[in-house]
This record gives C-alpha cells, structure tokens and sequence, in this order.
C-alpha cells in the first residue's frame, strides 16, 4: 500500500487529470502486487497440516493456512490471480474488474470459476491429519 500511495504522488499530475484517480491508483496497487507475486514465484510450498494429531488445537494454524493460500494463489496466472484478489480481497463486482482489466465480465466469470477451482483442487489434494493422527 505504500508503495502505491509513494507512486501516486510521483505520478500525481497524470493520477489527478486522469478520468477516475481511484481506478488509477488501484491498477498500480494491482501491478505492484502482481510484481511482488512474480518475485516470490518458486519458493518452497508450505504444508497445510500443523502436525499435531493429538488434539489441540493450535493458535497458528490459522496462519499456516494463509500461508499456504496465498502460495497457492501465487502459482495461478497471472490474470487469473489479478481477478480473484479483485474481487475477493478488493470486493470488486464483474463489470468493474473487467472494465480494470480490458476483459468482458463473462471472462472475468470464467477466470473467477477456473481460479476456485484450482485452488480447491490443489488444497483438497494436500494430506489433512485428523485427530487421531492418522491421514484422513
């Protein structure tokens, strides 16, 4: 977030004479952190499973699972990606991602649908400990 409010002052003239100034800082807020995405690509992936099977429950678990969300996230294209934290992280509806990104809200749809299920099916696929220990 900094980083853009550091842009958008740099770039105030263009950002301030430009038809829609939040939709101007949000795309550099979007290309910033598709940068930042594209830098991380490759890091080792972290496990979903905190390990423990005896029943308690763990404080971090919570973040763990972030974590490995958002690892997973970073390995969607990079379209697909922009459009889930548009609307996910951004609240953004259809014809406004779209109108952002140059695309119909058909293909934003389309990109939403094919994004979730990619994740679902790459988090489903990780091994979840049940309390028991075993693998369920």
């Amino acid at each position: 977030m900094q980083s853009t409010l550091e842009q958008v002052c740099r770039n105030w003239r263009r950002v301030r004479s430009a038809d829609a100034p939040e939709a101007y800082a949000r795309r550099i807020l979007v290309n910033l952190a598709n940068d930042r995405w594209r830098k991380l690509r490759g890091h080792e992936e972290v496990p979903l499973d905190d390990g423990i099977g005896d029943g308690h429950v763990d404080p971090y678990k919570g973040l763990v699972v972030r974590d490995a969300l958002m690892r997973e996230l970073q390995s969607l294209p990079i379209g697909m990606r922009t459009v889930l934290v548009l609307r996910y992280f951004e609240d953004l509806d259809d014809a406004e991602i779209g109108h952002l990104m140059n695309i119909s809200a058909g293909s934003v749809r389309s990109q939403i649908a094919r994004g979730l299920s990619k994740l679902r099916s790459t988090v489903d696929a990780q091994p979840v400990h049940s309390r028991s220990g075993g693998v369920a």
